[in-house]
């Protein structure tokens, strides 16, 4: 089996999918930071293509940056200035060639993730 990256978003304050928000993908190695992709949430919250699909896995650490600001005031959210959750970047490692699912449980004031399935 060959590995593979996923996410899902989850507004927990609104109890919805957060649609729309925007997520980019990092490779770091060493001081580098290489950009892989962006792409945006869908209506499930999940990107409509595998983040980091097969053909270009591989293991090493990585980095999802979530742009919850921008959704949160496009969802309506009222901003405060500066608002506490711009961007949350979340740092992971992938050992081996599996199926990893980094989703983010999200509101205005703190969020959460996990390894999931």
């Amino acid at each position: 089996m060959s590995g593979y990256l996923t996410t899902h978003v989850l507004d927990t304050a609104r109890g919805c999918p957060a649609k729309g928000l925007r997520i980019e993908l990092f490779r770091l190695q060493g001081e580098a930071r290489t950009h892989l992709k962006t792409l945006t949430t869908n209506d499930d919250g999940r990107t409509d293509e595998q983040i980091l699909p097969e053909a270009e896995f591989e293991t090493g650490v990585y980095e999802l940056v979530f742009h919850a600001g921008n959704y949160l005031t496009a969802s309506g959210t009222p901003a405060e200035d500066p608002r506490f959750l711009d961007v949350v970047p979340l740092r992971f490692g992938m050992s081996e060639a599996s199926h990893y699912h980094v989703p983010l449980l999200l509101s205005p004031f703190g969020y959460s993730t996990y390894r999931g399935s």
